[in-house]
């Protein structure tokens, strides 16, 4: 098991660093000059050399990139040339709001993958497995900044029934302020019983979650239904059907619970997935979170903030896979030996 963890470890540390070198790389192609970003376009020649100094933009490209590197592991990620403060303090600041988005996100997800996925093997070839794929279909082939807009054009322009942008009701900072511990209004206001805050956080978040939700919900439901036959098409399940068990013990023991070991990585990747893929998302309902900050970054070639934001989604899907690894390892020995 030590092997196994060290030998997956290892791995995804590899897969981070060329995620790192190839993004900082594409980056410094990229047309523009970094040094004009952070001093500005009027800025003198004399200006321009100082900040390129400071930056340590006059130095080879390897050299940027091992310096990087040695940031990474003391907390110097860089300065943001269009914040002009510490990358990593930018992203703590927006990472809190975008990973509760995408909690809330994979719970939903989860609430209706699932049972879909189930009644659609439950019921296969019928009405229930129908519906369930076509939502599935719908749910991983639309683009979510256009569900996004149509959950805001349906629910608050024509039914006015949840806001369209932000975390919570601006005029609340007046009559109800929030006192920030994790920069997550949902949490903040359950910490300090601001309850004012929480109801009007929770009804703010929804249309954002569920636009999210989509991809993962129908993703989880095809891999459930996938999964779930699959084990039901097993000798094991057969002979359990044949010494006379119900169709709910056979659902419920004997295909559900092994059905689920690969739903439970692809739930965990689809987390990864989700926290890189709330950029238009966050865009659309005003949300200010790592997808908005992101794409501000890439919009002024902020190439400190774009190689950080890549840093934080490569290794949330490293940490994940190895988790769901061990996980899986723990459960299944064999795995070990692959």
């Amino acid at each position: 098991m030590i092997q196994y963890v060290a030998r997956r470890a290892g791995l995804g540390t590899l897969v981070i660093a060329g995620v790192i070198i190839l993004t900082f790389l594409l980056n410094r192609v990229i047309p523009g000059n970094p040094a004009v970003i952070y001093a500005g376009p009027h800025a003198s020649p004399q200006v321009l050399a100082r900040v390129s100094r400071e930056l340590g933009l006059n130095k080879p490209v390897w050299v940027q990139v091992g310096e990087y590197f040695r940031g990474i592991f003391t907390g110097n990620w860089g300065i943001s040339l269009r914040t002009h403060r510490p990358v990593i303090s930018d992203i703590a600041s927006a990472l809190p709001a975008s990973l509760e988005l995408v909690t809330a996100a994979l719970i939903i997800a989860i609430a209706l993958g699932v049972p879909a996925g189930i009644a659609a093997a439950r019921w296969k070839g019928r009405a229930p497995d129908t519906l369930s794929r076509f939502f599935a279909i719908i749910g991983t082939s639309m683009p979510v900044f256009w569900l996004a807009l149509i959950l805001q054009l349906v629910f608050f322009q024509t039914l006015r029934l949840l806001p369209a942008a932000g975390e919570y009701d601006p005029n609340l900072f007046y009559t109800s302020p929030l006192a920030n511990h994790t920069n997550m209004p949902v949490v903040d206001a359950l910490i300090t019983g601001n309850w004012p805050v929480l109801r009007s956080a929770l009804v703010h978040l929804v249309l954002p979650a569920v636009a999210v939700a989509a991809y993962p919900a129908g993703l989880i439901a095809r891999m459930v239904r996938a999964s779930l036959l699959d084990q039901l098409g097993q000798d094991h399940v057969r002979m359990v059907r044949s010494l006379g068990f119900g169709q709910r013990s056979v659902f419920g023991w004997f295909g559900l619970k092994p059905a689920l070991n690969p739903v439970v990585q692809v739930i965990a990747l689809v987390f990864a997935y989700s926290l890189a893929n709330t950029f238009l998302v966050e865009a659309v309902f005003g949300w200010p979170g790592l997808g908005s900050y992101a794409a501000n970054a890439i919009q002024s070639l902020d190439t400190p903030a774009v190689v950080g934001v890549t840093l934080v989604v490569a290794i949330a899907y490293v940490v994940l896979n190895l988790l769901v690894d061990l996980v899986q390892a723990w459960i299944d020995p064999r795995i070990r030996v692959t």
